[in-house]
């Protein structure tokens, strides 16, 4: 028969390894997201249920998330790309944050590197009903559309700023041109 202490310190090395084997969980998950870039960007699991497009990727960074995904094929005029408030609401996937979003502003020409699109801000509600608002971006390379949404407090012009230059850096742009190189 064991003793009193020694059933103590098996139930604590028991739970030891148990913390140990659940951190080597989160740490691994976290290593195949990527690592977090130079400017506090730190990658997250696609959040949105599968559709007809392959996933994208997720970062966030002090209460702003970034989405990005590629759709192949996807920009319907190849030569001017997204061009009219009515097509960038078309091609952006705003309706995976809140299928009832609004447009909450006339949207304007962006470009990221060097593609050329629109951008327009949304207003949304959260699931528990408060209003938020949600940028959204939509690019051409090609005949292929890369959508971005930005959500958080995207009425900052400089958090919008530091949104725009980390879908611009390399993190993103690496990721999106194996996505193009893969077809």
């Amino acid at each position: 028969m064991l003793s009193r202490r020694t059933l103590i310190y098996a139930g604590l090395a028991a739970a030891g390894v148990a913390g140990m084997a659940g951190l080597a969980e989160i740490a691994e998950r976290q290593l195949a997201l990527g690592p977090t870039d130079a400017a506090g960007w730190q990658p997250m699991a696609w959040p949105f249920p599968r559709d007809a497009w392959p996933a994208g990727r997720a970062w966030h960074r002090a209460g702003t998330e970034v989405y990005v995904r590629v759709k192949p094929g996807f920009c319907g005029n190849c030569d001017a790309g997204v061009a009219t408030d009515a097509e960038l609401d078309r091609v952006i996937d705003i309706e995976l944050l809140d299928e009832r979003f609004k447009a909450a502003q006339a949207g304007s020409r962006i470009r990221i590197t060097d593609l050329f699109g629109r951008a327009r801000l949304y207003r949304r509600k959260t699931w528990y009903g408060a209003e938020r608002f949600a940028e959204g971006i939509a690019v051409c390379h090609k005949c292929d559309l890369v959508a971005a949404i930005v959500a958080g407090d995207v009425t900052d012009e400089q958090t919008r700023k530091a949104a725009h230059r980390f879908i611009e850096s390399n993190t993103v742009q690496v990721w999106v041109n194996k996505q193009f190189a893969g077809r």
